[in-house]
């Protein structure tokens, strides 16, 4: 259980936590996919690779190599996209695909912060048009996600502004320490992924969440905590109250969650040239 209420008096607290199989069992982008087709943003080919590759994330996750492919394709993926397109589709299809995947276990954590009297900060590289509603749902305090340049006729331009990611969300935690006056050593942070190990070591509490070898094995050296999450489960189901108008957002980066989920395609097919197209045992 986390510590009681804090002192009104102690500077400011926060809890980082990343979203994909941290706080949601599946990718949040990749979740999106078919709704992105019926949409008509992609075709039904890439539904099936961006299924390919979802299977691929839960059974091991993108490294950093992998994760720099799909950056090195974003721009040129998604140039051309309507924003407000993308934001439509996801705002439509929120609670019945990411409600159901809510980890039971990540929503109390996120209860206890709140009750405990810190800020819920959500740091995910996939995109704000996706994890702003997430965040907005789980009633989470701030979001820091990529962003990618906007040109005036709405349309996603290809130039990424903001990656959030590895180093990079380190950076956005140390600068909300300095803008929201949080005490970085009595903060907390929860991430799966090794390339998350920057904001892990920036807080006092680091936990690793369902962590990929490479993160279990830094959590080991280090002494930090592991969770094991594995219990999905919708929030009215679990509590109905828990649902609750979050408090005012500060939105750290916004951007296109919609094109990681096409990154996601490029990722598919380094492996399937790498790997000779065998999925993994």
């Amino acid at each position: 259980m986390l510590s009681v209420v804090e002192n009104c008096f102690s500077p400011r607290t926060a809890a980082f936590f990343d979203l994909d199989k941290t706080v949601i069992a599946k990718s949040s982008t990749l979740t999106f996919s078919k709704s992105f087709y019926q949409g008509g943003l992609i075709n039904r080919r890439a539904v099936l690779r961006t299924a390919y590759t979802q299977f691929v994330f839960m059974a091991g996750g993108a490294d950093h190599e992998q994760m720099e492919k799909m950056r090195a394709y974003l721009s040129a993926l998604c140039k051309g996209w309507n924003v407000q397109q993308v934001k439509e589709i996801v705002a439509e299809t929120l609670h019945d695909l990411i409600d159901p995947i809510i980890y039971d276990e990540a929503a109390t954590l996120i209860e206890e912060h709140h009750t405990a009297g810190r800020d819920v900060v959500i740091v995910s590289t996939s995109g704000a048009e996706v994890v702003e509603p997430i965040g907005e749902l789980l009633g989470a305090d701030r979001v820091v996600a990529t962003r990618m340049v906007v040109g005036d006729d709405g349309c996603f331009t290809g130039e990424i502004e903001y990656y959030a990611y590895g180093p990079t969300k380190a950076e956005a935690v140390r600068a909300l320490a300095v803008s929201e006056g949080y005490d970085l050593s009595r903060c907390y942070a929860y991430s799966d992924s090794a390339t998350d190990v920057p904001m892990l070591e920036s807080v006092g509490h680091p936990h690793a969440v369902n962590p990929d070898r490479a993160l279990r094995r830094e959590a080991t050296l280090r002494e930090w905590p592991i969770l094991v999450f594995n219990r999905p489960v919708r929030l009215k189901q679990r509590l109905p109250a828990f649902s609750m108008p979050p408090r005012p957002a500060l939105v750290a980066a916004a951007a296109v969650g919609a094109a990681a989920v096409t990154a996601g395609l490029v990722w598919y097919a380094s492996r399937r040239r790498t790997a000779g197209a065998v999925l993994p045992g």
